[in-house]
């Protein structure tokens, strides 16, 4: 990934995803004056906007909302969900009476068991 330093990231054509115009295009982000807007926003680049599916966008919009923004700074959220990992209640984690605190330890006690 090339590296791209403040002034490129802040010209970037930013857009709120949140509050989608009837017409299908995002307004800009931002608010002007007084204006009133239905959700929260949740801000991305133009160019991200468009490579989300809408589960992705109806995703990142619905954990900024969960933020509760409390402060006078806005509140940060994932634009994209983590990667999840695994499920420890599914796992194996009992090797002999072995309680394995990481799952990587379990090919060095399957062959002691």
């Amino acid at each position: 990934m090339a590296k791209k330093g403040l002034r490129a990231w802040v010209k970037e054509n930013w857009v709120d995803i949140a509050n989608k115009r009837s017409d299908g295009s995002f307004p800009k982000c931002g608010r002007s004056g007084g204006e009133k807007r239905k959700k929260y926003p949740k801000c991305v680049p133009i160019a991200k906007a468009r490579a989300m599916s809408k589960g992705q966008r109806a995703g990142a919009v619905k954990r900024k909302q969960a933020k509760s923004n409390t402060g006078p700074k806005p509140s940060r959220a994932r634009t994209f969900a983590s990667k999840g990992g695994y499920i420890r209640s599914a796992m194996r984690t009992d090797y002999g009476g072995v309680k394995l605190s990481n799952p990587s330890y379990e090919k060095y006690y399957k062959g002691m068991i």
